[in-house]
């Protein structure tokens, strides 16, 4: 079944930002259209599309595109194994945009532990990498 979600991102270099999310990420690319310099990727049921346009067509925005792109929007991406992911990233040489941090998030009258880091993809998209820890019930101040 396909998610009910997948954004598609505006990219200015398909090629980078293939490399970006396949070799670094561990995406998997499902299917492409090298002739509309699109492609379709997969990483455990996160799915995500890139496009490198050839001109601004019905979907390019109509403000200039300019870096960052994706300014206000991050895209949590849920991993299972946050740590290995981080040190391949950084590795790689790649500037870490939030540092590996655990965080605990109230919901409802529970809070759900997190494992994330963040980096930029090529053109400023903000990626969040998360691994789920646990559940708790809430913390009481006291």
């Amino acid at each position: 079944m396909r998610p009910a979600l997948v954004p598609e991102l505006i990219c200015s270099d398909l090629e980078r930002s293939l490399a970006f999310y396949v070799e670094l990420l561990g995406f998997r690319l499902l299917y492409d259209r090298p002739e509309h310099r699109f492609a379709y990727l997969d990483r455990d049921g996160a799915e995500l599309m890139l496009e490198q346009p050839h001109q601004q067509d019905r979907l390019w925005p109509h403000a200039p595109l300019e870096p960052p792109f994706g300014r206000g929007i991050n895209l949590q991406i849920r991993v299972e194994n946050v740590d290995a992911l981080h040190a391949g990233v950084v590795g790689a040489g790649v500037a870490i945009f939030l540092p590996l941090e655990e965080r605990w998030y109230r919901r409802d009258d529970t809070e759900i532990g997190v494992r994330q880091f963040a980096v930029q993809d090529p053109d400023g998209y903000l990626v969040r990498l998360q691994q789920d820890l646990a559940t708790r019930p809430i913390r009481t101040l006291g």
